[in-house]
Formats: structure tokens, C-alpha cells, sequence
């Protein structure tokens, strides 16, 4: 899953693809280099990020899904918000990726009538706070039983079960200590759902190798290495062509 933010305020690229041009553009490339879903945002969820409006994120995003159709991948958007759920969907989205979880009001409703996929993350509050000292009794239960119980209020709306996947949120509410176990829990978490893993150029790279955000990808590729070792179905990454050409490499010798 190749990540396009079209957002100023990313914590790894906010600003470079705000203009729908540079954001289509860049979605080309990611294609090229071997995504097989594109994962489109119009709201930056980083530690401390402010909220934009319905409108505001309906104008950055409704250009670059039109850019990308056409393009031979599935097409996910990144989105809190029902009203943008339901015109993403309406223009071909074949995911929504909500790091709410679908706790917005109106939010299943949003998506029931779809056939698209579903991905639910855990996130300890909300963007604003969530990395505030974050903590738990243990973190890989209880995420776990968060993600599950999305799960069966997804099916109590109506919703399949096979539509959904799952995302521990990595960096979402979580210290160093806790994003580590639970890459080590990912086979346990990855029994309720096709598991999504998004670590690219993250905090917790940064704090154990020591570098800054542009000289991460070497930590970034051993992260999806063993997340997908672990049982991770999809991989969110910011360097689409290294993470592929890592994993070939990682499947053809395992």
C-alpha cells in the first residue's frame, strides 16, 4: 500500500503533494513501483495534528481519486469522516481506512451499502493527544480486544466480516516498548482479520536506529520485513519500490 498524503502537515511529506497535480503524479510513480493499493489522505493524523473540515478535505481529495482512476490498483482513502467516506466511495474507493474505527456517528451507515473493504485501527484517543504518555495494563490484549469488538459491532451493523481488515496503529497511542510488542503479537492479531501495518519512517524507527525521518527506509524495510513475517496481509509504506523489491527478495529465500 503506497501512501499519498495530500496534506501540509504529514509528519514524513506534508506539503510536497498538496497541489492535486504533484499528489496524481506521485500516485503514478507509486504504481509504477509495484503498489498494489494506493492509500489517499486528506487529513494528517501525525501526533498533534489539528482536524480539517468535511469540505476542506473533500476539495484536497475529490481531485486526486478522479487523477487515479484508470491507473490499475485498488484505491483506499484515509478518512474520519462519514460524508468523505461516502463520496470516496461514490468515486470508486475500494477501501476506507479510518483510524477512528468507525466510532463516528453515522459512520457504518457511511459504508454499509458498499461492497468496499473496511479497515479499522486502534487508537488510543485522538490525534491531537493520543502520544500524551500513553499507557496500558497490556497493550496486545487490549488492543486486540478493541479491534475485536469493532469487529462485532461491524457485524451488528450489517457489515461481513470479510470486508474488514485490522491495523494495531503503530504510533497511534503507543510508546516504543508497546509498537514493539505488538509486532511481535502481529500473528495473534492477525487471527481476527487480514492485518494492515503502517510503520514507514515512523517515530519508533527513528528511536531505534537513531536517525532522522529522511534517513529511515533501511529501518523501514527490516519493520515490514518482519511485519510481514509475522502475518501481516498489507504493508503501508511511504518507498513503495525498496519495500518490493525487499520482500521479493525476503519470499523467493525464505
Amino acid at each position: 500500500m503506497g501512501i499519498v498524503n495530500v496534506t501540509p502537515d504529514s509528519f514524513s511529506d506534508g506539503g510536497r503533494f498538496i497541489e492535486s497535480r504533484s499528489a496524481i503524479a506521485h500516485a503514478r510513480r507509486l504504481v509504477e513501483e509495484g503498489a498494489d493499493i494506493l492509500d489517499i489522505g486528506g487529513e494528517s493524523t501525525r501526533p498533534g495534528a489539528q482536524p480539517v473540515s468535511e469540505q476542506e478535505e473533500m476539495d484536497r481529495l475529490m481531485p486526486v481519486l478522479e487523477g487515479v482512476r484508470g491507473l490499475g490498483v485498488a484505491v483506499s482513502v484515509d478518512t474520519m469522516k462519514p460524508a468523505v467516506m461516502r463520496v470516496a466511495i461514490e468515486a470508486g474507493a475500494a477501501m476506507i481506512n479510518d483510524v477512528y474505527a468507525f466510532r463516528t456517528p453515522g459512520a457504518w451507515a457511511a459504508v454499509r451499502d458498499s461492497d468496499c473493504a473496511l479497515c479499522v485501527m486502534h487508537m488510543l484517543g485522538e490525534p491531537r493527544t493520543m502520544q500524551e504518555a500513553p499507557r496500558y495494563d497490556d497493550v496486545v490484549a487490549e488492543v486486540e480486544a478493541f479491534l475485536a469488538g469493532r469487529i462485532v459491532a461491524a457485524e451488528a451493523n450489517g457489515i461481513a466480516r470479510s470486508r474488514l481488515l485490522v491495523d494495531p496503529g503503530f504510533g497511534f497511542g503507543k510508546t516504543l516498548n508497546h509498537n514493539i510488542a505488538l509486532i511481535r503479537a502481529l500473528p495473534r492479531l492477525a487471527r481476527l482479520a487480514p492485518a494492515v501495518v503502517g510503520v514507514s519512517r515512523k517515530r519508533m524507527i527513528g528511536a531505534l536506529t537513531g536517525r532522522d525521518i529522511a534517513d529511515r527506509l533501511a529501518g523501514s524495510l527490516a519493520a515490514a520485513i518482519r511485519a510481514v513475517e509475522n502475518g501481516a496481509a498489507v504493508v503501508r509504506v511511504h518507498d513503495v519500490a525498496a519495500t518490493v523489491d525487499v520482500l521479493k527478495v525476503w519470499e523467493a529465500t525464505k
